[in-house]
């Protein structure tokens, strides 16, 4: 049950709706049906955190329309708060086409010419929900193009100067950038702002070019201001660099068939152990015990279609823990 004295963490930037095809392993074009599933990352991240118990708020914007109203909603029965949401009348509700290949790994066909969560204006933001956060929760999409890109910094800076621990997943989307430059400027233009930041393998090695299993590679992404780096190695687990110590933590194997949403379900649940407890950012048992329930999060989130709908309880978390340690 979400404890309302919880502390609150404050996602920001896309929702939308994606179309998963019902079949698997099949093109956009070859696919017969598709599954409407809620998506956009920083709204699954929220999704995840009530899911966990934790208390969250969703600020971004979506069409005053079917789909933006059933996004609302679908916040609403996750226990969401969303005074931070604006329905925009003259944009639609962004949407994505997701391929799910054969291994459970995506592509991603977009619309959003320019789609509501585009054209978030910075005097639309709630800067009281904001500034009441203890963690504040954003991606990159939300840095494409303006008013949004605006909208995030000032965003970013109320945040800051109110003392709100800022985590960044840059969750690259290369479709919706112009090009693969301006997608690596972009998402670095704000790195340094950052107290935390998760980044997959995969953005390891898009963000440097270079081998994403080296750490002389990761640590050229580490910052001072940073108190904790974090990049996610697929079912591997993760690795994790703070100022003092630095590691990894295996994951778990499970039948993945989706991989939407796990990153979000991974960041989801050590924010809500941050939120809750940050000396875990200097206790290195601690944050590795985060990490294990991160994981199994990120794990369980792969075992069914969508992201939203596959999120975790805190006990799924930790009864595949509980299972993986009897083996």
């Amino acid at each position: 049950m979400t404890n309302s004295s919880s502390p609150l963490i404050v996602c920001f930037g896309e929702m939308l709706i994606d179309f998963v095809p019902d079949t698997s392993g099949v093109s956009l074009a070859e696919s017969k049906g598709f599954l409407k599933a809620p998506g956009g990352a920083p709204a699954n991240v929220a999704c995840a955190i009530t899911k966990l118990g934790g208390v969250s708020a969703f600020i971004g914007k979506v069409g005053d329309d079917e789909f933006g109203r059933m996004l609302v909603d679908i916040l609403a029965k996750n226990g969401v708060k969303s005074d931070g949401v604006c329905l925009d009348k003259h944009a639609r509700t962004a949407l994505a086409f997701v391929t799910l290949k054969r291994n459970g790994e995506r592509e991603f066909m977009f619309y959003r010419n320019p789609s509501a969560d585009m054209l978030l204006k910075e005097s639309e933001l709630n800067m009281g929900l904001i500034k009441q956060a203890k963690i504040f929760h954003y991606g990159s999409i939300s840095l494409i193009s303006e008013p949004c890109r605006s909208a995030h910094m000032a965003a970013m800076k109320a945040a800051k100067e109110a003392g709100v621990l800022l985590s960044y997943d840059p969750n690259v989307r290369l479709p919706l950038w112009p090009s693969a430059d301006a997608a690596r400027q972009g998402i670095k233009s704000i790195w340094l702002e950052a107290d935390f930041i998760k980044v997959s393998d995969d953005e390891v090695e898009f963000l440097t070019q270079k081998d994403p299993q080296k750490e002389d590679v990761v640590m050229s992404l580490w910052h001072d201001h940073l108190k904790l780096l974090v990049v996610t190695d697929g079912e591997k687990g993760c690795r994790y660099f703070t100022k003092n110590f630095k590691g990894k933590v295996a994951g778990f194997s499970v039948n993945a068939i989706d991989t939407t949403g796990a990153g979000d379900s991974f960041v989801g649940a050590l924010l809500c152990s941050v939120a809750n407890d940050p000396s875990i950012l200097q206790d290195e048992g601690k944050l590795k015990e985060a990490l294990t329930f991160a994981n199994a999060c990120g794990a369980i989130c792969t075992t069914q279609k969508g992201a939203i709908p596959a999120l975790p309880t805190p006990s799924d978390a930790q009864a595949l823990i509980a299972q993986s340690k009897a083996k």
